[in-house]
Parts: structure tokens; sequence; C-alpha cells
């Protein structure tokens, strides 16, 4: 049996139901009414004499106290997880004043919607070559019992996850794949890179009871000791793909100036061109197309006949 079936037999599993409360402003009303009647109960028995009125006033201040014990608050997307002496009782979506067993203990957790950014890190891609990657994380509680209950801190856990899930999905592509275009690389295809990395790091914070909203990479380059190296790559490369687009663009031209030599508009202006010479006038135009620099043609004007 391998480790992952291990922690899954031996996890809580918690699932988050609806926790028993009611209005708190009811409760809150009636808690300060006793208040007032058990202090008018008191000061009549004090002053009348009388015993028992003295003891219904105590009596009922502690129950009103008691009662006002489950008084709790919830802010808007805020959740209260009620627990029963270690029991989960439920939990609480409703904002508000809420009331409910005073013996119950109550855990707020946010709902609302979080993010991370992860540190910047070294690691190496696909191909072997130490880049720089940081990505942001944008996440948010949707199951308040398995937060609380699965994972010791659910957001230290969110952090710790997002860490390894970077470097694995950093590890899994090649930074750049220069020629071969077929190869998914974390500079060329950042779409597929980012829905890599939000499906996984969904696989590892569903245990958290948290769902990943976005996760895209923030930052990424190749470390310092192999950048320089790297660059002078990729300007031979994008110059080798220009230089091949100059010499397609020569050899149509070309073969397309020696057509209409050779055909002319009329029979009478074309100019055939035996083997030699079309060889000869193909040359020289690819040397003035495809040259980087300017040409100084040279003019034949003749020979000196002796």
């Amino acid at each position: 049996m391998d480790i992952d079936t291990v922690i899954d037999n031996q996890a809580t599993k918690a699932t988050e139901r609806k926790g028993l409360s009611a209005d708190g402003v009811t409760m809150g009303v009636g808690v300060i009414v006793s208040w007032l009647v058990a202090i008018a109960l008191a000061l009549f028995g004090v002053g009348s004499g009388r015993g028992l009125p003295i003891v219904l006033g105590v009596l009922l201040i502690i129950a009103a106290t008691i009662v006002g014990v489950g008084l709790y608050m919830l802010q808007p997307n805020q959740a209260a997880v009620l627990t029963f002496f270690g029991d989960y009782r439920g939990t609480d979506r409703t904002p508000g004043l809420r009331w409910t067993n005073p013996l119950y203990r109550r855990n707020k957790v946010s709902l609302r919607i979080r993010n991370f950014n992860t540190s910047t890190s070294k690691v190496n891609d696909a191909n072997g070559n130490p880049i720089m990657v940081a990505a942001v994380v944008v996440w948010q509680v949707v199951d308040t019992a398995r937060a609380k209950f699965d994972v010791d801190d659910f957001v230290h856990y969110v952090t710790i996850q997002a860490e390894a899930a970077v470097r694995h999905m950093a590890r899994s592509y090649p930074y750049d794949s220069f020629e071969d275009t077929h190869v998914v690389t974390l500079v060329g295809d950042v779409e597929e890179v980012n829905q890599s990395l939000t499906t996984e790091l969904q696989e590892r914070l569903g245990a958290a009871g948290v769902t990943v909203l976005e996760a895209r990479l923030t930052d990424l380059s190749y470390a310092q000791e192999i950048a320089e190296a790297m660059l002078r790559r990729q300007q031979a490369s994008a110059v080798v793909a220009a230089r091949k687009k100059i010499v397609e663009g020569a050899v149509w031209m070309v073969r397309d100036a020696v057509t209409q030599l050779e055909q002319g508009a009329t029979d009478d202006d074309a100019i055939p061109l035996d083997p030699d010479r079309r060889a000869t006038f193909a040359a020289n135009l690819m040397t003035v197309i495809a040259s980087d620099a300017p040409t100084s043609p040279v003019v034949n004007v003749g020979t000196l006949a002796r």
C-alpha cells in the first residue's frame, strides 16, 4: 500500500453541512428584556424586603447571560464552523447577528477570494536549463469543514502546495523549443501552461476544501548564469529565420524576373538567355537582393579588340 492510500484512509474527510443557528436579533432583544426584568425584580425585592424577587432576578440574569454567550456576528462572505466539545455540528454562513447553542465553539472562516504570490524560485526546466519562475494563485474556501479539520492550517497548506506546484510545472515543460514548434513551452504556450498549473493546484488543494479560481505565471526568465548565452541563441535563431525568409523571397523574385525577361511583353522585346547567361543573371540578382550590405555593380562596357 503506497503512502497516498494510507493518507486517504487516515484522513478525516469532513464534509460541510448546515449548522443549527437562529436569528441573533430576536435572541438579543430577548436577552436585553430579560436583563431589564431581572433588574426590576431585584430592585422590587430590595424595596419590599422580599427575598423571592431577588432570587428570581439573579437567576434570570444568569440565564440571560448564558443565552447571550451564544450570540455572534458574521460579516458577508464569512462562515462560522460550530463544534461541540470537538464534535463538528455544522457551519453557519448567514451574515448578521446570529445565535447558537452557548456551548458551541465558533471558529470563523473567511469565504472571500484571496490571492497568493509565490516567491521567485530557481528550477530546472524540462531541458535542464535553470530558470526563474513565480506565479500568482487566486483561491477561495468552498468547504469550511475540510478547511478546518482535514488540514492543520489551510492558509499555510495553500502556500506550500502552490510553491510545490509551480516548481513541478516548471520542470514539466521546456522554457523554449527554438526550432521545434510542436512542443509546448513555458514562454510560447502561456495559456496552456497556466491551465495545467490551475488543474494541478486544484488536485492538490481540493483536500483542504479550497477551489482555485486562477493561476498564472508572473515571472519567467532564464537564470542569470545562462541568460546571456540563451539570449545569443535566441538572436541567432531569429537571424536564421529572417535570412531564410529573405532567401525564399529572393528566389521567387529572381525566377519571376528571368521568366519575364525571356517571355517579354511581345515577341519583339523578349530577351532569350542561354543557360550560362541565365545562371550569371540569377547569381548577380540573388547577390543584390539577399545581400546585407549595399552592392556596388561593375558595368562591363565592352572589351578592347586587338
